[in-house]
């Protein structure tokens, strides 16, 4: 798996999940690869399992690995060698009164409410729109994990409401982007490629190394806006290697 040759790995099991349906192509099944979820040493293998390619979900560390389908491909951007081009700027400009803060990853009903908004409207009908506090913990509040939620707000002057919420993991080299739920009546600001842009603006501060964005699918409408950030790197099951633009993954 790319594994680091210090690191012993003889008592790491894994496990593959049943077949579950696809949350990505509904005429399709998936199945997971997971990390042994009662293993006392997530936290210490979890930076290891980002860099082979494994996504956090809660408590669960898992990457698909699906009979027949290579579709889901992890991709991650290089810091410091992040631009922003044009329309990032653009984006950047027209955000620039709203204000950020970093903190525990703890629910708040603000949170739980917004996060309920965002699911109807985007995901109706698809399972998620029904969660509640203890899905919202489940998915997004790992027992282990060092996770921060990044809270973007109107200024206090217009009422301070909460805007946006993206959902960090922190490690020693890298900050993950594991989720992120924003005011579905305010799509014309880009709070999804804004919450990318903040993390990676985090990350250049603390000179982390990468910022990993889970999945890319190619041809999935809710996927494609991952491409747009360059350079983005791509696991081929082995190693990180360039994703160029027309790459057939």
């Amino acid at each position: 798996m790319g594994t680091d040759p210090g690191q012993d790995l003889d008592d790491l099991r894994l496990f593959h999940t049943g077949e579950h349906p696809c949350g990505y192509w509904p005429d399709r099944l998936a199945r997971d690869l997971v990390l042994d979820p009662r293993d006392p040493r997530l936290a210490h293998w979890y930076p290891l399992a980002l860099g082979w390619g494994f996504r956090r979900s809660g408590d669960i560390v898992y990457r698909p690995h699906c009979h027949g389908c290579r579709a889901c491909v992890a991709v991650r951007i290089p810091v410091a060698g992040f631009v922003p081009d044009r329309s990032q700027r653009r984006c950047l400009a027209r955000n620039a009164d709203l204000v950020l803060r970093v903190l525990p990853a703890e629910r708040t009903d603000e949170q739980l409410a917004l996060y309920r908004r965002y699911l109807a409207a985007r995901h109706p009908g698809g399972g998620m729109d029904g969660h509640g506090a203890n899905e919202f913990e489940q998915f997004l509040i790992g027992r282990w994990s060092e996770g921060r939620f990044i809270e973007l707000r109107e200024p206090a002057a217009r009422g301070g409401r909460l805007l946006a919420v993206a959902v960090t993991d922190v490690i020693e080299t890298a900050l993950s982007a594991v989720y992120t739920f924003y005011d579905p009546d305010a799509d014309a600001r880009g709070l999804g490629t804004l919450a990318i842009l903040k993390q990676l603006e985090w990350a250049r501060r603390e000179g982390r190394q990468h910022l990993y964005l889970g999945y890319w699918i190619d041809g999935h409408r809710k996927m494609d806006y991952k491409r747009r950030f360059r350079p983005l790197e791509a696991f081929d099951g082995r190693n990180w290697r360039d994703l160029d633009v027309g790459d057939p993954v």
